[in-house]
């Protein structure tokens, strides 16, 4: 079993910057995968941002690429989620996830962990 535990959210204004952090405990040996998802009441859980075991793969959903960046400290097993130039559309409840699938995957439903999740708040 693997725990995930997201810190890091708030209520930030528009331009702002945020970095969610997503610590990993129990059988992090397992995981190849970390990523990060949000989800609006009402909708689907978005797939964000995902990185592979080294961090030299990367995947983005469009809408966050440049503003964005996710990033490991495997040594810590930590999961990092830099967030900059946020917009009000990216209100959302963020999930940080882990899969034991590579390379680097993008479906909710290869994750197998899920932390309980980090509001994040983009005022206008």
């Amino acid at each position: 079993q693997v725990r995930l535990v997201e810190t890091g959210g708030g209520l930030v204004q528009v331009g702002d910057s945020l970095r969610l952090s997503c610590a990993a405990s129990g059988r992090t040996s397992d995981i190849y995968t970390m990523g990060w998802f949000r989800q609006i009441p009402g909708k689907e859980r978005e797939f964000v941002a995902a990185s592979s075991w080294s961090g030299f793969s990367t995947q983005y959903t469009d809408s966050v690429k440049g503003r964005f960046t996710i990033s490991r400290d495997n040594a810590k097993n930590m999961l990092f989620l830099q967030m900059d130039t946020l917009k009000p559309e990216d209100t959302a409840l963020y999930f940080c996830a882990a899969s034991e699938s590579g390379p680097v995957v993008t479906a909710q439903w290869d994750y197998i962990y899920w932390g309980q999740g980090t509001q994040v708040t983009v005022s206008s």
